[in-house]
């Protein structure tokens, strides 16, 4: 399973590190300490979190946009058969959905609380992993 510190968990929700550790003290999201000792989360508590603070902004008019919009999110549900799988992304309020082909889901390690960068140009989101 994916472990992060609450600074990357804070990160990936939108939130300061200080929002984090609340909704670990008001038992929202579970923790445990790592080997340094440092408060970590699972990626899949973070990933349910995320989908129940998830709130999307009015879209309102569209100025401009561009093809290189990405968004760095965690992986919250993925749904694969033996050639596609689908793979949901929320990134701060937005949740994006991306068809990719199962080989690359195996490939790229993804799995529900991984973090994951979708990018979006027209109606396809691609989905890459941090280096």
């Amino acid at each position: 399973m994916t472990q992060m510190r609450v600074s990357e968990a804070a990160s990936l929700l939108g939130v300061s590190p200080d929002t984090v550790r609340r909704a670990i003290d008001a038992g929202r999201l579970a923790s445990t300490r790592d080997g340094s000792g440092r408060t970590v989360v699972e990626g899949t508590d973070l990933a349910a979190l995320a989908q129940q603070q998830a709130h999307p902004a009015e879209v309102g008019a569209v100025g401009a946009s561009s093809a290189r919009n990405q968004l760095r999110g965690i992986v919250t549900r993925i749904v694969s058969d033996t050639v596609m799988s689908q793979v949901d992304i929320q990134a701060g309020p937005f949740r994006l959905v991306s068809l990719l082909s199962t080989e690359a889901v195996e490939e790229m390690g993804l799995e529900v609380g991984s973090v994951a960068i979708a990018t979006v140009k027209a109606t396809n989101v691609g989905v890459g992993v941090p280096a």
